[in-house]
């Protein structure tokens, strides 16, 4: 963390550092994909997101700033992908729909190797991942955040042009804390949350079709309310598309129309200023 980060988060007036864009990346919106703790899904949606949006044409990038538990190129099927530079830039790796990946992972010897790093590496990673890393065109990156509010999400949320945040938690009693410190940090950061989406709401009957709580009835629309959230969409609980992130084939086995609401939301981000739609893009109701 750079020192006027480190003065801000002690109670300092110093201004934040600002990690400027390169000259061979044009990032039109950043979506940041956000929990109060781990074990929510995070990289689901991120991932789940990413493979809609290419669908639709969209070009999208994932930022994967989950440093010490990066998940997102096993997913993707890059397990055994080292990332590239062109010059002192990196080249995020592409998967075979189309959507750039930078990950930790990419840059380790092993997958399966511990990132044993302290908290300014960390954040310089983040800062070599947008700053020193060619994007390209990118309609969409989105950035799948790290479990909880610490250093890493200080870090991205004001350093990086975050546009907007999905908020992600699951059926438990936990859920109302999960949300305020993700919505609190938001608030903090001046960043706005689309909304909220619910994983693991609950698993199909495969003989019947009935949907079973196993968590217990949720509380997700009562928290939501409180903090005048919108609640996006309630993902089940799905071996089939466990075991694709597992094999990095949920390109091809994510159903088409997984998270309809939280594709739109993110759909109606505006681009930043005098960046112009893709084709790939949905017009705003402004447009």
């Amino acid at each position: 963390m750079t020192t006027c980060e480190h003065a801000q988060a002690a109670g300092g007036q110093s201004a934040p550092m600002q990690f400027e864009e390169n000259n061979l990346s044009e990032v039109k919106r950043v979506i940041a994909v956000l929990s109060g703790k781990g074990g929510v899904g995070k990289s689901l949606v991120t991932g789940s997101l990413a493979v809609e949006l290419a669908r639709g044409g969209a070009k999208v990038g994932i930022l994967d700033a989950d440093i010490t538990g990066p998940s997102i190129p096993r997913m993707f099927g890059m397990g055994d992908r080292r990332a590239h530079g062109l010059g002192k830039l990196l080249l995020p790796e592409i998967s075979e729909g189309g959507v750039k990946v930078m990950s930790s992972n990419l840059l380790l010897q092993n997958e399966t190797d511990p990132v044993l790093w302290r908290g300014p590496v960390i954040a310089g990673a983040i800062k070599q991942f947008w700053s020193d890393t060619s994007w390209g065109p990118l309609d969409y990156l989105l950035v799948d955040m790290p479990p909880g509010t610490g250093d890493v999400a200080l870090t991205v949320f004001q350093s990086l042009p975050v546009d907007g945040i999905v908020v992600v938690t699951s059926p438990q009693d936990l859920v109302s804390m999960i949300v305020a410190k993700a919505v609190n940090m938001a608030d903090k950061m001046n960043v706005p949350v689309l909304g909220i989406v619910e994983n693991m709401s609950y698993v199909q009957c495969p003989d019947c079709g009935r949907a079973i709580e196993i968590f217990g009835a949720s509380k997700l629309d009562d928290v939501a309310a409180t903090y005048n959230l919108p609640v996006l969409d309630r993902l089940p609980i799905d071996p089939a598309l466990a075991a694709a992130c597992d094999a990095g084939t949920i390109e091809t086995e994510l159903l088409a129309g997984t998270l309809p609401l939280a594709l739109a939301a993110v759909k109606a981000v505006e681009p930043h200023e005098g960046d112009e739609p893709h084709e790939g893009d949905e017009p705003s109701e402004q447009a």
